[in-house]
């Protein structure tokens, strides 16, 4: 109703009173005032009811008097405020197995310490509406000391209309007030507080969690003086791509005047240094802003037990389950309280099937102890022991919110010794892409940034072996530096065709802003490797120009002989976030596979991810089945290989063979299991914060998303049926969960809220060349996968006892194959008549 109400008037325009007010709020001599204080907060989800809130409420009385007035200014005052008769209480009424505070005394539920010390007294200097000092005792319990911050707060006030930058217990913020006869509104803009804060966000905006923010509060005066204040400030808090999963914090206070009697008299003085000092010499001045509030876990399971408890869910079997991913989260959280000797601990007692995992949990915690320990316990000097250090630095190429120490940490890594030369591959290819992400957040020009872009251009530049040259261009494809555009161009025009395709893909992915006129002339005159980029204002005579070239081999879709397929289509459409799929299939004129790729892309309409790319490519595998090869390719190595991007990462190519001799030895030692392109944990959403309520309590939001993930793709050739497969599996397990949650140290509210979902998505292309023109059928399907969401409530005392409601829903998602064009169709009715056929002959 408050807020309702404050729209209401904030859209009137105020008229201005008839007289000019120059003073401020005034409280009359040798007089008490006795006041009801009550401070409220309810957590729950947007749409939740208030009576299905968690939360609790702080009341009070609450007596103010004068203890003294500037004999030389009337409005520049101080007033004494003690909170008495404290009660802790529902906000909503409960029945009594619900209630944990029911026949709970307030000093067993805060304490005595704590309740002493919330009845002591402040003094604030009061000039004119405004708190120019707050008085109190040092040594105080912060969270005490925050709730009366709180309550002195709502004395800083102002008589006129108008605007202000004021200094409170949310810090210092702008501020609107609006008056009119006996009211005053003041609107205070939260998102301009400036306050100590702590936490991170994620680096992709899509993946992040958006807040909004609202405060409002109405002064009713009488007498020149406070007659009630309301108070409220809402925070909602929205996961960007699936907004079903979101919070509320609604935070409210109110001080109402009940009575006056006859109070103590003033000191007389002159200088509010001397009067403090006579009121009582242990009062002290402290900033009205809240203080920070270390927070301990109580009864939490030590770093070892807590892995004890989840390492069964992280066996690799399980991995395509959500309580791998839940498991991942959770010992994430402990691990970013742990010391770097707790973490070394478990690492180095641990058997080899769990112990990746164990790494990208490790990884993922991203502090410092956790840094300093994967480092220590990974030896580089030793090859043996490349699926732990590739799984480490994969880890940190999907960093959420990395800092300069850890691409330091690497560049020192690549700059010393590296037994596996597959390692230093990866170790420079994630350098780009943590180059990219401090980029992003403004953070190009920090020195260990400018030594690893020198570090990345230079070795291109240098570069003479052409792995040396694929090695830094994928460290580009990855940082998208801009001044590398011209190195791009270089080798696109160029370089051989794996090295100009790793180019044109590079400069595919840099933004339109970054393709200039110059890049754009050359790119039109020359290629065709921007065709994703074209802008939307070239004429159709240029497009035609660019698409009929064959001179250049860059980007050769266009040029070969042979068969192409494209496709693109939706996979999900939502009112959050979409998603799109890609197939784009080149093959040669003999029917083989030249490349394979296929993309899917998260968008919104503020923010797009490339969520993966797999692409496989293949050439000079004619021989195999006694085909003529192209045209200018008589003399390529046999060679087959894939790459992926994942979540905006260029992953380091693997190759499946290469040369006929590899060739021939892996086809008759084939066993037909794909071969696994990127295996692990992955912590998407991360996002944690720390929002100091105006009413001095202060609520912590963690949003945390991760993914289990299993990518694995293969090629099959038979001989004897002339037939040559392409699989391309996607199996994955993601869970977010949300943890919003106001802890006063002597009760505890919040609410957990997740979703969770296990996903497998399918592409196969077959082909069989048996006759002429080949057949070409392929097929991309999404297995039926569960969807479950759960929603839990909880208020807690020390003392264990507990309120607890959860509410969960689960549904199906239905399966599909997802349809292509109605000649792939009509080709794959053909191919599978011809399998169905064939399994019934003689051999």
């Amino acid at each position: 109703f408050l807020l309702t109400f404050i729209t209401f008037i904030c859209v009137i325009p105020w008229m201005e009173s008839q007289y000019t007010v120059t003073t401020g709020p005034r409280i009359n001599n040798d007089k008490l005032y006795k006041f009801t204080y009550s401070t409220e907060v309810l957590i729950d989800r947007v749409k939740g009811l208030p009576e299905d809130s968690a939360g609790y409420r702080i009341s009070s009385g609450v007596d103010v008097n004068l203890v003294w007035r500037n004999p030389n200014n009337d409005d520049d005052q101080l007033i004494k405020i003690m909170i008495k008769d404290v009660k802790i209480e529902n906000v909503n009424e409960r029945p009594a197995a619900k209630n944990i505070f029911k026949g709970k005394h307030s000093a067993n539920i805060i304490g005595k310490e704590y309740l002493s010390a919330l009845q002591r007294p402040v003094v604030l200097q009061w000039t004119r509406g405004k708190v120019k000092n707050f008085y109190s005792y040092k040594n105080q319990p912060a969270i005490v000391q925050n709730l009366k911050r709180g309550l002195a707060s709502l004395f800083q006030i102002q008589l006129h209309t108008g605007a202000a930058r004021e200094v409170d217990v949310s810090g210092k913020c702008n501020v609107t007030y609006h008056a009119r006869e006996s009211q005053v509104t003041k609107i205070k803009a939260l998102g301009t507080c400036e306050i100590e804060k702590t936490g991170f966000i994620s680096h992709n905006e899509l993946l992040d969690v958006s807040t909004k923010v609202t405060s409002a509060t109405i002064y009713v005066l009488e007498d020149s003086f406070i007659k009630s204040v309301r108070a409220e400030e809402n925070h909602v808090l929205s996961l960007n791509f699936q907004q079903t999963t979101n919070a509320k914090i609604v935070s409210k206070q109110k001080l109402e005047l009940k009575s006056t009697e006859a109070g103590p008299r003033v000191i007389a003085g002159k200088q509010v240094a001397s009067v403090i000092k006579t009121l009582d010499s242990n009062y002290i001045a402290v900033p009205l802003v809240a203080e920070p509030v270390k927070t301990e876990c109580k009864n939490c399971p030590s770093i070892s037990e807590h892995w004890q408890a989840i390492r069964k869910q992280l066996e690799p079997e399980n991995l395509s389950k959500a309580e791998a991913t839940r498991s991942f989260l959770s010992f994430i959280q402990n691990l970013r309280e742990a010391t770097k000797e707790e973490i070394l601990q478990i690492l180095r007692s641990e058997r080899n099937a769990v112990l990746p995992q164990l790494v990208d949990a490790v990884t993922s915690a991203q502090t410092p102890a956790s840094l300093e320990a994967m480092l220590e316990f990974l030896d580089f000097k030793n090859g043996s022991s490349s699926v732990l250090q590739e799984r480490f630095l994969y880890a940190c190429g999907f960093a959420s919110h990395p800092n300069e120490l850890l691409l330091k940490s690497l560049i020192n890594r690549l700059q010393g010794q590296i037994a596996n030369s597959e390692i230093r591959e990866t170790v420079t290819i994630i350098v780009g892409a943590l180059v990219k992400k401090l980029c992003d957040k403004g953070g190009c020009k920090l020195p260990a940034v400018v030594r690893a872009k020198k570090l990345i251009l230079g070795g291109l530049d240098r570069a003479k072996k052409e792995d040396d040259v694929k090695m830094y261009l994928l460290a580009v494809k990855n940082a998208l530096l801009p001044e590398a555009i011209p190195l791009l161009l270089k080798y696109a025009e160029s370089g051989d065709g794996p090295i100009s395709n790793i180019a044109a893909t590079s400069l595919q992915r840099y933004d339109i802003s970054f393709i200039t006129s110059e890049v754009r002339r050359f790119t039109f005159s020359n290629t065709t490797i921007l065709i994703s980029n074209l802008p939307g204002n070239l004429p159709c005579k240029m497009i035609r120009k660019v698409l009929k070239d064959m001179v250049v081999h860059n980007y050769d879709r266009f040029s070969k002989t042979g068969s192409s397929s494209a496709y693109s289509g939706y996979v999900t459409r939502g009112p959050d976030a979409s998603s799109t799929y890609s197939l784009d299939i080149l093959y040669s004129g003999s029917g083989i596979l030249r490349s394979s790729n296929m993309n899917i892309f998260l968008f919104n309409k503020n923010a797009q991810l490339h969520a993966s790319q797999v692409v496989i490519e293949a050439q000079g595998l004619e021989s195999i089945i006694a085909a003529s090869a192209d045209e200018g390719e008589e003399n390529l190595e046999s060679f087959a290989g894939m790459s992926a991007i994942l979540f905006d990462v260029q992953l380091r190519p693997i190759t499946f063979f290469q040369g006929y001799g590899d060739l021939m030895s892996k086809m008759f030692s084939a066993t037909g299991d794909p071969m696994n392109v990127v295996k692990g944990l992955i912590l998407l959403t991360d996002y944690s914060q720390v929002i100091q309520l105006q009413s001095g309590l202060k609520a912590s939001a963690e949003f945390q998303g991760g993914l289990a993930i299993d990518i694995s793709g293969g090629m099959e050739f038979s001989l004897w049926y002339r037939e040559s497969k392409t699989s391309v599996k996607n199996r994955g397990a993601m869970v977010v969960a949300g943890n919003i949650f106001v802890d006063s140290f002597f009760v505890k509210a919040g609410m957990e809220t997740s979703f969770e979902t296990e996903a497998t998505l399918n592409f196969i292309s077959t082909v069989q060349f048996s006759e002429y023109p080949f057949l070409v059928c392929m097929q991309m399907d999404k297995i039926e996968s569960p969807f479950r969401q759960y929603v839990t409530k909880y208020e807690s005392l020390p003392s264990g006892k507990r309120y607890t409601s959860r509410k969960g829903k689960v549904k199906l998602l239905a399966g599909s194959e997802y349809p292509l064009h109605q000649e792939n169709s009509n080709m794959c009715r053909k191919v599978f008549s011809t399998e169905s056929d064939s399994s019934d002959s003689w051999f």
